[in-house]
C-alpha cells in the first residue's frame, strides 16, 4: 500500500508535487540527506505517537528532538512512540517511509514550527527510498497540520 497510497493521495490532492525516488535508502535522516544532498535539519521526519488514547503524528526538521515537557503541554499528555507493527499498521507505512501522506486511516497530524527555518523540506514519501520536496506551509495545508511547538533544536541551530 504504503508508496501507492502515497502517489494516490498527491494524485488527488497536489497533482504538482513530484514524488522522489532516489533509488537508495532514505530511511534514516542521515540517509536521505545524503541521497537528497540537502543537511539533515531539512529532512522533515514524521514521528509516530501515542498520546493518552490517540494516536498522532508530528513533522519535525530532522535534527529536532521531541521535548516530553513541550509536548505534554501542548498535547495534552506524554507522548510515546509507537512500535514498529503499530506504526505499519496504524499509519499504512513502513519504518523508514513514514509520512502524513496517503495514511491508512485518518490522524491527527501537527508540524512543528522548527519546519519553519527552511523555504522547503523533504519528508518521506511512503517508502524507504522516496521522498517530496514541499514548504513547510504546503506541507502543513495538505495534512491538515496544526503547528506546534514540543521539540528542541541542537545546540548552534
Amino acid at each position: 500500500m504504503s508508496a501507492e497510497s502515497v502517489r494516490a493521495f498527491f494524485s488527488a490532492h497536489a497533482p504538482e508535487v513530484t514524488i522522489i525516488d532516489q533509488g537508495v535508502s532514505t530511511a534514516t535522516v542521515h540517509e536521505a540527506a545524503e541521497a537528497l544532498g540537502v543537511i539533515p535539519a531539512r529532512i522533515a521526519k514524521t514521528l509516530s505517537l501515542r498520546v493518552g488514547d490517540t494516536v498522532a503524528l508530528v513533522v519535525a526538521r530532522g535534527d529536532a528532538r521531541l521535548h516530553n515537557g513541550k509536548a505534554k503541554a501542548a498535547l495534552g499528555a506524554k507522548p510515546r512512540m509507537l512500535g514498529l507493527e503499530e506504526v505499519e499498521e496504524l499509519t499504512g507505512h513502513v519504518v523508514g517511509g513514514v509520512c502524513p501522506f496517503g495514511l491508512a486511516a485518518p490522524l491527527p497530524v501537527y508540524c512543528d514550527i522548527s519546519l519553519q527555518a527552511f523555504e522547503t523540506v523533504f519528508p518521506a514519501a511512503g517508502s524507504r527510498t522516496t521522498s517530496v520536496e514541499l514548504t513547510p506551509a504546503r506541507l502543513a495545508e495538505l495534512t491538515e497540520a496544526q503547528w506546534i511547538d514540543i521539540c528542541t533544536l541542537p545546540e548552534g541551530s
